[in-house]
């Protein structure tokens, strides 16, 4: 039995960390983890325990965020959290054979500062950004460090492009994240059309975000029969949802948001695969649940907010990441203008989803390019396993 210590940076990250803990566990090793941004929660709910206390800041960590974001992470004290997550990693270091990151050059570094055996999913970066990926100074030489055992990209593209530029292997064998929304889920009882809504994660930019998307549903004109879902994350309980839909106009009851004028919204908790796998078209707000929707095949309409993460920069480069299946409206984000070009824009893409053949099949073409196939988590598990001693 291997001790393994999983390093990530985000939320996303933890989610696809978590399961890999889980199939590490299952495989007999001792796993524990180090989140070095947020509380580190998907490893709490997958049983993972968690090298010392975690805390968790407005911005949701380190990472890509607006001007005000970055100012906002210095002013809480996220540059300073992250120094003693470091130290504590370099403390404890000895107890573990294996690190494993899944993330971006903030654990890279992290884990070549422990001088332990290292295996790396990169799953920040991809090179359906630019072409060429550009890895951010020191990433490309610390990755060629004779620490870093192994290396698995996002898509098969990084995998090619990487390989050249590191002269080493990298490999594509999936990603974990997709695998735990490709599980089947219940169908709905009827075939209405559906629409996800995708408000994001972290608070509280989920509230702003939550705001601009009840304003679009206002906007959907009536005529148009469709249900809408809303994959709410726990954090935002029933009792601050009432108080923020009282002060848009709406209320809540028995689950359902409701405003006289403008169609309900289903209140969905604990079944965001199910809302995924059976919407027609999402519109979204999000980052890693905005990528595994397209993993589904499912069209994209994004809504650029305020930020500090869902920002109109991060809205775009999400759009070069994920490919032409995730669409966005003109206009300044959170405008009037920029609403209703969305709102109208989302009944198309609706009728589309339903009716074109073409965007059905470039949706499957564009999820497998993308994100790849079902089993991410288990074969990238198993070769860590060969890894090990």
């Amino acid at each position: 039995m291997a001790r393994i210590l999983l390093l990530s940076n985000g939320h996303g990250e933890d989610q696809s960390g978590a399961l890999l803990a889980q199939e590490l566990q299952q495989k007999g090793h001792s796993v524990q983890a180090l989140p070095l941004a947020g509380l580190g929660s998907p490893y709490r709910k997958a049983g993972v325990r968690l090298l010392g206390r975690s805390h968790e800041f407005s911005t949701g960590g380190i990472g890509y965020t607006s001007l005000r974001g970055r100012l906002t992470e210095i002013v809480q004290g996220q540059v300073l959290y992250l120094l003693r997550r470091l130290i504590r990693l370099i403390r404890y270091r000895h107890h573990f054979d294996l690190i494993l990151v899944v993330g971006d050059v903030i654990p890279v570094i992290a884990a070549w500062l422990s001088h332990r055996p290292v295996a790396t999913y990169l799953v920040a970066y991809s090179s359906h950004y630019e072409g060429t990926l550009r890895l951010p100074w020191p990433c490309a030489t610390l990755l060629k460090s004779r620490r870093f055992k192994a290396l698995y990209s996002r898509d098969q593209r990084t995998a090619e492009d990487l390989s050249r530029q590191l002269q080493r292997p990298v490999t594509f064998l999936g990603n974990p994240f997709m695998d735990s929304v490709l599980t089947a889920a219940l169908p709905p009882p009827t075939s209405t059309a559906r629409i996800a809504l995708l408000p994001g994660s972290r608070r509280p930019e989920l509230e702003q975000n939550l705001q601009l998307l009840l304003l679009l549903i206002e906007l959907l004109p009536r005529t148009v029969h469709c249900n809408v879902d809303l994959a709410l994350v726990p954090s935002l309980d029933d009792n601050s949802l009432q108080r923020l839909s009282e002060r848009c106009g709406w209320h809540l009851e028995s689950g359902v948001l409701k405003r006289e004028g403008a169609r309900a919204i289903n209140v969905c908790r604990g079944s965001f695969s199910a809302v995924l796998q059976h919407s027609d078209l999402v519109i979204g707000m999000a980052g890693t649940a905005i990528e595994q929707a397209v993993g589904l095949a499912k069209p994209v309409l994004q809504v650029p907010g305020q930020g500090p993460q869902f920002t109109a920069a991060f809205a775009e480069a999400q759009r070069r990441l994920l490919g032409p299946t995730v669409f966005c409206a003109p206009g300044e984000g959170g405008s009037r203008e920029a609403l209703k070009a969305t709102a109208e824009l989302a009944m198309a893409l609706l009728d589309r989803a339903r009716r074109d053949p073409g965007l059905q099949q470039q949706c499957q073409v564009e999820a497998k390019r993308r994100l790849g196939e079902a089993g991410g988590g288990p074969r990238m598990a198993a070769a860590i396993c060969a890894l090990l001693p």
